[in-house]
């Protein structure tokens, strides 16, 4: 695990006064379980601060960008600042190199990493806005997250996955796909469901999720990508 904060601060154009608040964006929660005397709090409280700069300089910059309706900016910034894009974001950065985790988070993936990482991202947000301020936040929010905004508009990806595929589908075929539980396991308070989509009768794509809504939403982002690629 790399833990040499200078190459991150490099990374992100930023060099911090205070070191230990950088450091604090990558603690979870899980880590201070199995190592109670370490010296740093967790990083749930950046992430709260973090996911309030982040609404702001997107809410802001599309308010003044942007003539369209409330509703329409409300979308954008909605598909620019979702859990999914800003693991992509974090992934692309390397932030999973400086995580601080349990042995039993270090060993997940799939959607638990996908959600540590967004909320990594988020808390690394609220450390630069503390120790930097808000336009040095500002910039970097322009320049990781606002620049993949044309083409979320260009591809229309602010519309949710289940509407977008539903009128790729209805466009080429004139069917409106639709949506099997596959499986469900384990217990009531924390349970993965597997949703298939289909046309017709055949299975184009399936998702797994905390909820069948959840999951069918993953489903229909992967019959995206499979429909187009026909």
């Amino acid at each position: 695990m790399v833990r040499d904060i200078s190459k991150l601060e490099k990374k992100l154009g930023i060099s911090f006064k205070n070191k230990d608040l950088l450091r604090t964006a990558f603690v979870h929660r899980s880590y201070l379980n199995e190592n109670p005397d370490f010296k740093l709090p967790h990083n749930e409280r950046l992430e709260f601060l973090g996911d309030a700069c982040l609404e702001l300089v997107v809410t802001e910059y599309l308010y003044k960008n942007f003539p369209n309706p409330e509703g329409e900016l409300t979308n954008w910034r909605s598909a620019l600042v979702k859990g999914q894009m800003l693991s992509v974001i974090a992934s692309r950065l390397g932030l999973e190199n400086y995580l601080f985790l349990s042995r039993g988070e270090e060993k997940s993936g799939g959607r638990a990493r996908e959600i540590i990482l967004a909320n990594t991202f988020e808390a690394l947000v609220g450390a630069i806005y503390l120790d930097r301020g808000y336009r040095v936040v500002q910039k970097f929010i322009e320049k990781n997250i606002l620049k993949e905004l044309p083409e979320i508009i260009e591809k229309h990806l602010y519309i949710d996955p289940k509407s977008r595929f539903q009128e790729l589908v209805q466009e080429k075929v004139g069917i409106t796909p639709t949506y099997k539980l596959l499986k469900e396991q384990g217990p009531d308070h924390a349970k993965i469901f597997t949703m298939g989509v289909y046309i017709e009768n055949k299975q184009i794509a399936q998702g797994t999720g905390p909820s069948k809504q959840a999951a069918e939403q993953i489903a229909a982002s992967r019959a995206i990508e499979e429909w187009q690629e026909e």
